[in-house]
């Protein structure tokens, strides 16, 4: 019989959070995003760009608001648009990132990927970064399945919780760049980590129990975690990352 797992679940968010903004990957799926909407739908730019800010607002993702008003094919969208990113030679590996993951201590937690994109994005942005070995596991959001279901929305935690093995929100850990994001899973229970880079300001409130300006700074937020700093400490965060 299979020993049952019962570690805490440690979930990464992916695009402009293990890849840092400067990337501008996110500039980059706003020009084909519109491009999609001004073509399929045969908007003026302006237009387009109004509308994909609207479906943005109202339901988290672009995709969902063109699948409820116009009936597109998710799956040609995110063809068109995640997919012909042009990530190779701007996204590459990282050895930094691949060390501190490499760290992570696998008998004590299990490292999740945790993204918003399709299942394609997220493992390509991975590969490129070289660190695809080092999950367990991605939850994603599922462009197959209608309605769609993204963060903040509380059935997307309860999804990740359940696919990827949580006994509870109190065994869960996370890191993301997104604000909002973030609040919604402090308040289900997560323990969760702010990404604000070193040139962002501060919000003017705090989205989580702790606020950090690099991956580096989880080493002392959660030391348990990582071989390297585990041994004989509990968690014991900096001051100034309260």
């Amino acid at each position: 019989m299979e020993k049952p797992d019962f570690r805490p679940i440690f979930f990464f968010d992916i695009d402009n959070c293990l890849y840092p903004r400067s990337k501008k990957v996110h500039d980059l799926m706003s020009v084909l995003i519109n491009r999609y909407f001004e073509t399929h739908l045969s908007l003026s730019a302006a237009d387009a760009d109004m509308l994909h800010m609207k479906y943005y607002k109202d339901y988290g993702l672009a995709i969902s608001g063109l699948v409820v008003h116009h009936k597109v094919d998710p799956l040609e969208y995110n063809r068109e648009v995640d997919d012909a990113l042009p990530l190779d030679g701007l996204i590459t590996p990282n050895p930094q990132l691949r060390e501190l993951l490499e760290d992570i201590d696998t008998s004590t937690v299990k490292p999740w990927l945790f993204t918003n994109a399709y299942i394609t994005h997220g493992q390509r942005v991975v590969k490129l970064l070289g660190i695809e070995d080092l999950f367990e596991g991605i939850t994603f959001c599922d462009y197959n399945k209608l309605p769609f279901i993204c963060k903040p929305h509380p059935q997307m935690y309860d999804k990740a919780e359940r696919e990827a093995g949580a006994r509870s929100s109190e065994d869960c850990y996370f890191v993301d760049d997104s604000h909002l994001n973030c609040v919604h899973a402090q308040a289900r229970g997560w323990t969760t980590a702010h990404l604000l880079e070193h040139d962002m300001p501060e919000p003017p409130e705090r989205a989580s129990k702790y606020q950090i300006r690099d991956l580096e700074s989880l080493r002392s937020i959660f030391p348990r975690f990582f071989k390297s700093t585990s041994a004989g400490r509990a968690d014991q965060p900096n001051p100034s990352q309260l």
